[in-house]
């Protein structure tokens, strides 16, 4: 990582889950497939195609900062609590929620045994940290803005301390708090949260908060949510740091369900103001960006508009939905780091896999057992490696020159099917794009969601400050490394 920092960013290296004077920094982020080395390609498919698809359905309910995700089906971000080395963590990296919370001793995961990620380490919360009062704009956030005197009078203040605003001692209740595949309890906390940019030299947050879980539901390690909410970790870094917090971004190195592939760290970088003379190479492209759409129901996501996907030569329109989203927070499509899969409404979906069949379909043989055991549609059979047939896709979203045009191995995933053991081992070629359902099953919530697999290979950038986000190809590793050059 950088020792040199500037007061022009800091940079963050993520895990595939993702401290210092405020200067430049880089974290990283790591991929989190722990466990996969002992399972099949076609577990690991459907085992993530299985969680992208819950994921959705459920919802319908001037520094710059370098820090390291780390890579796998889905990307984590590490540091401490309390200034101890001891108390590391690393928490997935989840723009598609507001709450930064992590398991502690003890712990009881519900429903986990089957779980593909390996449970992270227990904390034991720290003698330095503080509970959250129950007079908290923090704790009214965690209870979904309840009034403060509901919240005190939860937590057993009592009645003449209430009216008389006299109730700071008493801590912020547990709150319940819910994702697609899982839910949790935790209490609220406040600590120092130290993020290492460097072997010397660490980003360090004071009077951080964040949930302590003691029981969850389907959910063994902690989440970093980094969308628009008060509890974020982008809004606490704001209120802490006003010029890191505004403007941030990552880029996701390529996900690999090959357990053998070594996994490089990924940037998640703090603060990100483009600069044409600070890029780390003059021929990167320029970003592409599209206005953020503000959703009444679930303020916390990252919307936008999609006005449509090209497959090859053929646009094929959006449904009008998707372009906006309207009072009742239905419509438009999430960027989502914590989704792996992209989902579409089915008009949407079957449209475009028709296009592949049309161009696919017709000379290779479909591969209907694969996916079966993948939950990825439609999957082909290939006599040799996957060539130059398949066709492009590109996404046009909402504003002028605003279209991404994605590399293949971003949409299409081809690998080896070894077999049953009788049958001889055959190339296969999946679409890696899923049906999000019927808009009637739609209502209510966002009408696609944009996943991590097809952000793998851009910077993808989220200007708070101007209510954009923006996408940009990079050779991601590459970028990690120039970031973190002497």
């Amino acid at each position: 990582m950088a020792p040199s920092l500037s007061i022009y960013h800091l940079v963050i290296l993520l895990s595939a889950l993702a401290s210092v004077s405020l200067s430049e920094f880089v974290l990283p982020l790591t991929h989190s497939l722990s466990k996969t080395q002992l399972t099949s390609t076609h577990h690991l498919l459907k085992s993530t195609t299985t969680r992208s698809a819950a994921r959705f359905r459920h919802r319908h309910r001037q520094q710059q900062v370098s820090l390291p995700l780390s890579p796998g089906s889905d990307y984590t971000l590490s540091f401490s609590l309390g200034g101890s080395a001891s108390s590391s963590v690393s928490l997935y990296l989840d723009t598609g929620s507001d709450l930064v919370w992590l398991p502690c001793h003890p712990f009881e995961c519900i429903l986990c045994e089957n779980k593909q990620e390996k449970p992270a380490p227990l904390l034991n919360i720290s003698p330095t940290a503080t509970k959250v009062s129950c007079k908290s704009p923090a704790c009214s956030a965690a209870h979904s803005s309840l009034p403060t005197s509901d919240l005190c009078a939860i937590a057993k203040c009592p009645l003449d301390s209430i009216e008389t605003s006299d109730c700071k001692s008493f801590s912020c209740p547990p709150f319940y708090y819910a994702y697609g595949d899982g839910s949790l309890v935790a209490r609220l906390y406040k600590d120092s949260l130290s993020m290492p940019v460097s072997s010397q030299k660490s980003l360090v947050l004071h009077n951080f908060t964040f949930g302590c879980a003691h029981t969850t539901l389907g959910e063994p390690i902690g989440v970093a949510g980094f969308g628009r909410g008060l509890l974020s970790f982008p809004a606490q870094l704001t209120s802490l740091s006003p010029h890191l917090g505004n403007r941030f971004s990552y880029c996701l190195v390529s996900h690999s369900f090959d357990s053998n592939r070594t996994r490089l760290p990924s940037p998640l970088i703090l603060g990100r103001y483009e600069d044409k003379e600070k890029r780390v190479n003059s021929e990167e492209a320029e970003f592409v960006y599209t206005d953020m759409l503000d959703n009444p129901k679930h303020p916390y996501f990252y919307s936008v508009g999609l006005e449509g996907i090209s497959v090859g030569k053929r646009n094929i329109p959006a449904p009008g939905f998707l372009r906006r989203v309207d009072g009742q927070g239905y419509g438009g499509m999430v960027v989502d780091s914590g989704t792996t899969f992209t989902m579409l409404p089915a008009s949407l979906y079957e449209k475009v896999v028709a296009e592949f069949d049309r161009r696919l379909g017709r000379v290779h043989e479909r591969a209907s057992q694969i996916e079966e055991k993948t939950g990825l549609s439609p999957c082909y059979y290939f006599d040799q490696v996957v060539k130059g047939n398949v066709p492009t896709v590109e996404l046009h979203f909402v504003g002028s020159n605003s279209s991404v045009a994605l590399p293949r191995k971003n949409y299409f995933y081809d690998f080896l099917d070894a077999g049953d053991g009788k049958a001889k081992k055959r190339n296969v070629g999946c679409l890696m794009l899923m049906n999000g359902g019927d808009e009637e099953e739609l209502s209510g919530g966002p009408g696609a969601t944009l996943g991590n697999y097809q952000q793998q290979g851009f910077e993808v950038v989220y200007d708070l400050e101007k209510g954009k986000v923006g996408f940009a190809r990079r050779q991601c590793a590459s970028l990690w490394e120039s970031l973190n050059k002497n």
